[in-house]
């Protein structure tokens, strides 16, 4: 076999594989990609999202105020993963 008649062979192999991998692809059948929603945030976000407006409103006062470093305080903990009761984390 000569080195032509082998690059042909090779040739003939390659476009009958690509031929037969276009065939499967083309049978497929596309399947709907189910969507899952994400879950609603829970209601307690929503009062200490009222609260943290409420201090932010409050401007350089609520540094003082016992309510919102309590709120803030909450915040840190939710973000950082922390037990709100022992301060270490999860």
């Amino acid at each position: 076999m000569d080195g032509r008649m082998l690059a042909r062979l090779a040739a003939i192999v390659f476009v009958a594989i690509a031929i037969t991998a276009s065939l499967i692809e083309m049978s497929r059948k596309d399947e709907p990609v189910s969507v899952v929603a994400a879950p609603d945030a829970p209601l307690v976000s929503d009062t200490m999202r009222a609260d943290l407006r409420r201090c932010q409103q409050m401007g350089r006062a609520a540094v003082d105020d016992e309510d919102c470093l309590a709120t803030w305080q909450k915040t840190r903990d939710r973000f950082l993963g922390r037990d709100p009761r022992t301060g270490e984390a999860r």
